[in-house]
This record gives C-alpha cells, structure tokens and sequence, in this order.
C-alpha cells in the first residue's frame, strides 16, 4: 500500500520543485543565463537592480534604497540561486516571454528585466 502512495504522490512532488512558468514562456538556458548576468546589472521594472559579478558576488539593490549582498551560482539547467549574508536563500529561472526576458522566482512571482 506504501508503494502505490509514493508512486501516486510523485508526480504531485515531482512538479513542486519546478517553477510555475507560463504558455510561451522558454527558459534560457545556462550559456544564456551566463551572457545575460555576467559582470551584468539587471534593472527591473519595478526599479530594483541586480548586479552579477563574474566572480560569483551578488547584490540587489532596492527601489526605495538598502542592498542585499550574496553569492550566486548558475546551474546546469540555468537556474540561478543566490545565498545572501543574512542567510536566506533564493532560486530563479529566467525566461524569454513574449519578446522579453523575465525573471520567475520559484514561489510564482514574475519580475520583467528592463531591455
């Protein structure tokens, strides 16, 4: 009985790891992601800026102010995680989506990048 829950509930399992993207939208995968971040700024729409070192530092800076300081890394399949200082931690995908590239975070929140 054990075994036909477990196979029942892995699809259900399976699916919450991944990210809730939508009709259209193409993750870039990891040589993009490397192109689009490296040594790059990232402003978004809402005004808040991320700065991606070549080295692995990361810093996001607030629209109304105050810097959050961290490390990121590029998986294989193009996600980019952040460790910040005060311990939190964050996964992204990016995605080409209708002409521009958005960044999705893994709880469903959508962040247009500024072309």
């Amino acid at each position: 009985m054990r075994s036909i829950l477990f196979i029942l509930c892995f699809p259900v399992c399976a699916l919450a790891d991944g990210f809730a993207l939508l009709e259209g939208d193409q993750p870039l995968p990891r040589p993009e992601v490397i192109a689009l971040t490296a040594n790059q700024s990232l402003t978004f729409f809402e005004g808040g800026v991320s700065q991606y070192s070549v080295g692995g530092a990361y810093s996001y800076t607030y629209a109304g102010g105050g810097t959050a300081f961290g490390r990121y890394r590029i998986d294989p399949d193009g996600v980019i995680c952040v460790d910040f200082r005060n311990g939190r931690h964050r996964c992204d995908q990016f995605v080409r989506s209708h002409g521009r590239i958005v960044m999705v975070t893994e709880d469903g929140q959508r962040f247009p990048v500024r072309p």
